[in-house]
């Protein structure tokens, strides 16, 4: 009897093999593809956060801005608000977003504001300058005079506004020789001006003497009717004109009367 071969199964894989494999898918976490590289975890995704923001951070900080930035002679950085010690600006820039550099700049700002409290401050509303359209400058004349009394001299500025808008008056002041930017300033001189919308303001140059400012001696006026501005002045008698030369100083007393003999 020819007994039939007993045919045997081709050899299967080796158990280890079959184990290994089972091992390497039980270390992926629940639901994650082979080679995503897993779930990161709490603190992995804290220190990326943490590079992300350190990266930024050099890009967009200056650190020598910083009043709180050390560098130390071993060549660390320290936190002169916090006293900590880092190896890099990195390090140092990373601890500076975080919870314990923020609460010590929050305490230093309280202890700053209860040290110095700030003042009440009155509202103050900005006062936006006129845009007009200028149309030229306007008429003037210009008088000098001599006091015979006292010797002073005046002067007399008229300047005609024809065309001044409604309601509006026009205004003067005097300026140093070293506000003005047209020409090169000299002490001996002064500057009258005189604005009124929508004329151009003129300025004009007189000598850097006192100018009396009695009841009498300084007036200015407007004329509705003529539209004519007006400014007088007196020079206080005695003084100094332009380049040291001496004003009209006012004639002496008359010498008493002689006695005939009797």
């Amino acid at each position: 009897t020819v007994h039939a071969a007993h045919r045997c199964s081709p050899p299967s894989a080796p158990l280890w093999g079959v184990a290994r494999a089972t091992m390497s898918g039980m270390d992926r976490d629940w639901g994650v593809k082979s080679g995503g590289g897993g779930v990161a975890s709490d603190i992995q995704a804290k220190v990326d956060r943490r590079e992300r923001l350190r990266q930024l951070a050099l890009q967009t900080v200056d650190l020598m801005k910083d009043p709180y930035f050390m560098k130390n002679h071993l060549g660390s950085y320290e936190c002169k608000l916090c006293l900590t010690l880092h190896n890099n600006e990195g390090n140092y820039l990373a601890h500076t977003q975080g919870k314990r550099h923020q609460q010590n700049l929050a305490r230093r700002a309280a202890k700053e504001a209860l040290n110095n409290p700030t003042l009440p401050q009155a509202n103050s509303r900005t006062v936006k300058a006129r845009k007009t359209v200028k149309i030229g400058r306007p008429g003037y004349r210009v008088t000098k005079q001599l006091d015979p009394e006292t010797q002073q001299r005046s002067l007399l500025f008229e300047v005609d506004y024809p065309e001044i808008e409604e309601s509006l008056q026009p205004r003067h002041r005097f300026m140093s020789a070293f506000e003005q930017r047209v020409e090169p300033p000299d002490k001996e001189w002064q500057y009258l001006l005189v604005a009124a919308e929508p004329y151009e303001t003129v300025a004009f140059k007189i000598p850097n003497t006192e100018i009396d400012k009695a009841h009498g001696k300084f007036h200015s006026a407007w004329n509705d009717e003529t539209k004519t501005f007006t400014v007088q002045l007196y020079f206080k008698a005695g003084g100094e004109g332009p380049h040291g030369r001496p004003l009209m100083r006012p004639p002496p007393p008359p010498p008493p009367p002689l006695m005939a003999p009797s």
